[in-house]
């Protein structure tokens, strides 16, 4: 019975001192969450003016590649591949930045909703009701914070994920022009395996 009393309270001890790191946590999700909303709200600007940043960079860098491998299709053609396999990669950590948020923002909010009313229940076992109103308040407040965080989250991420697809499909358009104006045969299509790789990351 000894034993069953110290595991207790050794995962009271634990749950309590994640209080802080949690609700810490969640805080940083809720400043977190709307400063990726004003970069999206940026991009979708800037998309609407028809300037796409990353293209354009990409097809500045191809045009680079063709320059200095002029006269060497075959090494044009790996290292076209492996240009746009660094953009795919690079796209799919920036869609990673607000994923993440999806997963976690929910995953705080329980944690924080469960370790207050733990700390609410000992606080009633002690007769401290206004301790046991306090942390009741901030369970709640935990809850939707991390709710809405993981909400806005998804949202932004499926225009994100919608971008990001477009973008990946006219980087392999542009691949395959440069390699088809090199005179280079196509081994594969790029376009289907970019969008491939877009939807194995997603």
């Amino acid at each position: 019975m000894e034993i069953v009393t110290l595991i207790e309270q050794l995962l009271y001890q634990v749950s309590t001192a994640l209080y802080l790191p949690v609700i810490g946590g969640c805080a940083l999700l809720v400043a977190y969450v709307p400063l990726q909303l004003g970069i999206t709200l940026f991009d979708a600007w800037q998309r609407r003016r028809g300037h796409l940043p990353e293209v354009e960079s990409f097809k500045l860098r191809l045009g680079q590649l063709r320059h200095r491998l002029k006269g060497y299709p075959r090494r044009l053609e790996i290292e076209v591949e492996r240009l746009l396999q660094a953009e795919e990669l690079e796209l799919s950590r920036r869609l990673d930045r607000i994923r993440f948020v999806i997963k976690v923002g929910p995953a705080l909010g329980l944690m924080g909703t469960l370790i207050p009313m733990g700390i609410s229940l000992a606080a009633l076992a002690e007769g401290n009701i206004p301790k046991m109103a306090g942390s009741m308040v901030t369970a709640f407040t935990a809850t939707v914070a991390g709710l809405g965080a993981g909400v806005l989250a998804y949202l932004l991420a499926l225009s994100r994920e919608r971008w990001v697809r477009a973008d990946v499909r006219e980087m392999a358009h542009a691949a395959e022009l440069a390699l088809a104006e090199s005179g280079q045969p196509l081994p594969h299509h790029l376009q289907t395996e970019a969008d491939d790789a877009v939807a194995a990351a997603a």
